[in-house]
């Protein structure tokens, strides 16, 4: 067989490397082993991966060649992608970015690892992420901060910095991503990839390491918005070991990728454009905007009343669950456990000290104050009621439009350092992600332009429930029109 062009491999897309396995332009093997040397050379410097291990990379390779000479391929056999760390993966060290589980060799796989496995796709490795995925850039992880692949000086956001640097950097044609607040969407949208939040529910949160469970939802990360519906196609499912996974019938998310978007009622909220946007930013969202319009979208001002509480909701109700989840990294069966102690008290203490970094300890600190007695009813009832409310907003939103437009975060990838000591600006980074997920609705982000340093602008696209095929034909019609997705930082080519 010839060997395919490195470059080609390591720049395709999902369904362009797809086709080329299919078309025998290059083994499995061939594949992984040009990404493995591309992370050899890059990763030291961007931090995007915790875990690479070739051996067992090149073995899931060999088996996916196996598999299509037998004729029992798939459509994404022998396609290679990275895991977030937060994912367990069995036979792989699993650290979730954090001290505590710097040690944690996972003994069973998460249940989107294994529908990836299933699948024939092959995993290239673990990647960086903020401690327990709290954060939003990328910093919290006690592995290191991973650096924006378009600027090395700048964060890629969070916490699923590491996949979408990843992606970005071309280290892995797609990855996979969690989102509690923003975590698949805002940092897509600082490195200029896409990534795709979807329903509460749709993909079972089993092996997934639990930050806050009615808000942790996995999703795909990827270069194209037809490479997300792929991977959501294998991602999405129902599974009787998660209690919140829905039982739904199997449904192709890519179906309507060709529809034309005459008639599409885009929803913009008057909240999405107020103080505190970059210019930059409102500027690449408007032509966008205005390209929609030329594709037969037709455009409807909305209100989301309560959006301006999501914030404050969320950091209440975020840090409660946390504070009941986290509870279980205590020292005694598994991860990190303190050296010296004094009776059983002393070496939770030691061990939840010691193994805990900075912002996971605020949270714990937080949830737990708003859950203790005289507070209970002060702080997190009163959350719930308001997330009740703003779930409500969008249910009369969608009654005018079909999807809702407007940024993913309000500027473009900060310098990094530059929000470490201001605890709020860094949480309002996530101020027009937060509350899809508080509703637990599906989000996209796509990029839609640069802001005046070359650095990328992404695009939310906002869809009523269970309706990732139509935000997918959306952000799809938009990427044949434009060439922004198609834009690479000039480290992918080292």
């Amino acid at each position: 067989m010839p060997q395919a062009d490195t470059p080609a491999m390591s720049n395709a897309t999902l369904k362009e490397l797809s086709a080329q396995l299919a078309a025998k332009a290059c083994s499995s093997v061939e594949l992984a082993q040009d990404f493995i040397n591309k992370i050899n050379i890059l990763n030291k410097d961007l931090g995007c991966y915790v875990t690479v291990d070739a051996a067992r990379t090149l073995a899931q390779a060999q088996a996916a060649d196996a598999r299509r000479a037998a004729g029992n391929a798939g459509t994404l056999t022998g396609v290679p992608l990275a895991h977030k760390d937060i994912f367990c993966a069995k036979g792989w060290l699993t650290t979730c970015g954090s001290k505590m589980l710097a040690n944690f060799v996972a003994p069973y796989d998460a249940h989107v690892v294994e529908r990836c496995d299933a699948a024939g796709m092959v995993t290239l490795g673990k990647t960086n992420m903020d401690e327990f995925a709290m954060g939003s850039s990328n910093e919290t992880s006690f592995f290191g901060a991973v650096r924006n692949p378009w600027n090395r000086e700048r964060v890629p956001g969070g916490s699923s910095g590491g996949s979408a640097a990843a992606v970005a950097a071309r280290l892995a044609p797609a990855a996979t991503g969690t989102d509690t607040g923003g975590s698949i969407r805002q940092p897509a949208a600082l490195t200029g990839i896409c990534g795709l939040k979807p329903t509460y529910g749709l993909v079972s949160r089993y092996g997934m390491i639990a930050f806050a469970s009615s808000l942790d939802q996995a999703g795909p990360m990827a270069r194209t918005a037809e490479d997300l519906g792929l991977l959501l196609n294998v991602m999405a499912g129902h599974d009787a070991r998660d209690s919140t996974s829905l039982e739904r019938l199997a449904e192709d998310y890519n179906r309507d990728l060709a529809k034309p978007l005459k008639g599409l009622r885009v929803g913009l909220p008057k909240e999405f454009f107020a103080a505190g946007l970059s210019a930059d930013v409102q500027k690449a969202i408007e032509a966008a905007i205005a390209e929609y319009k030329k594709l037969g979208a037709t455009v409807v001002d909305i209100s989301l009343p309560n959006m301006g509480l999501s914030v404050a909701v969320y950091y209440v109700l975020a840090p409660a669950e946390a504070s009941s989840n986290l509870s279980r990294f205590d020292g005694v069966r598994y991860g990190h456990r303190a050296a010296e102690y004094t009776d059983l008290l002393d070496m939770y203490k030691r061990s939840r000290g010691e193994g805990f970094g900075a912002e996971v300890k605020r949270r714990i600190l937080i949830g737990t104050y708003v859950l203790s007695h005289g507070y209970y009813d002060a702080y997190y009832i009163r959350a719930q009621k308001l997330r009740r409310l703003i779930a409500q907003d969008f249910v009369d939103a969608f009654r005018h439009c079909d999807v809702i437009m407007g940024p993913t975060s309000p500027t473009t990838a900060f310098k990094i350092g530059e929000k470490s000591s201001d605890p709020v600006q860094m949480y309002l980074s996530d101020i027009y992600t937060i509350a899809v997920n508080l509703a637990g609705l599906p989000g996209i982000s796509i990029p839609c332009g640069f802001d005046g340093d070359g650095l990328p602008v992404g695009l939310q696209i906002i869809g009523n429930y269970f309706d990732e095929a139509r935000m997918l034909n959306v952000a799809h019609q938009y990427q044949l029109a434009t060439d922004w997705h198609q834009r690479a930082p000039a480290v992918s080519q080292g």
